[in-house]
């Protein structure tokens, strides 16, 4: 994982263009869940599951961030201001397993997104209720949304209600369906289709230097 802030001529990923428009982009319909209404579970390879209530979420301490935002269609913004809570903040409240390796992210309407669990306690992401000093838009994941800088915003997911520890890696919706599993913007990880080919490349090195047999 490599989370630290890029700067200079490498600020931007290779492939994409800055634009100061932020495009809505959401598979299905939007949710539309009240606050007061709104849950958020923690469970999976935790000792005793805990499900918070939207007060409980905003009660906890709050984190300011502010980062670039690349989106596997190519465009990015820069400097958004997220308030919220840190992610490591959340899992404070349950006793996560050892063997827990990956999270899958779960939200209303049925979206899921899975990370490694070092990236999703990176010390810059959080779930955001705020975006540049203003709620966060309904369209845009409020009233509440995961923000993982230092992966592509597909990553960051709109409308969570829960996070589940795994054992494992599990692909996600849009990893299900055609998506990266990991999504380096600087390395650009867009395609499923781009792991099998660097799987291939790397068994075909191994073979090179003889550390599985040829076929």
């Amino acid at each position: 994982m490599n989370d630290t802030p890029h700067t200079g001529k490498d600020r931007i990923p290779p492939g994409q263009y800055v634009t100061d428009k932020w495009p809505v982009l959401t598979y299905g319909r939007t949710p539309q869940v009240e606050p007061e209404k709104w849950t958020f579970r923690v469970f999976g390879l935790v000792d005793d599951e805990k499900t918070f209530s939207w007060q409980e979420l905003q009660a906890l301490p709050r984190v300011h961030v502010t980062a670039d935002f690349h989106c596997v269609t190519r465009f990015s913004t820069l400097d958004n201001g997220w308030e919220g809570f840190a992610t490591r903040e959340l899992l404070r409240h349950v006793r996560v397993h050892p063997e827990a390796s990956h999270v899958m992210v779960h939200c209303y309407g049925g979206y899921t997104t899975n990370l490694p669990l070092e990236d999703f306690l990176s010390e810059r992401a959080l779930f955001a209720d705020t975006h540049n000093g203003r709620p966060l838009l309904l369209d845009h994941g409020g009233p509440l949304r995961l923000v993982v800088p230092h992966l592509y915003a597909w990553k960051s997911a709109k409308w969570a209600n829960g996070v589940e520890l795994l054992s494992a890696d599990q692909r996600g919706f849009w990893e299900e369906n055609g998506y990266h599993t990991y999504g380096d913007p600087w390395q650009e990880e867009r395609f499923s289709s781009q792991e099998t080919r660097e799987a291939y490349q790397v068994r075909r090195r191994a073979k090179e230097l003889g550390i599985v047999p040829e076929e």
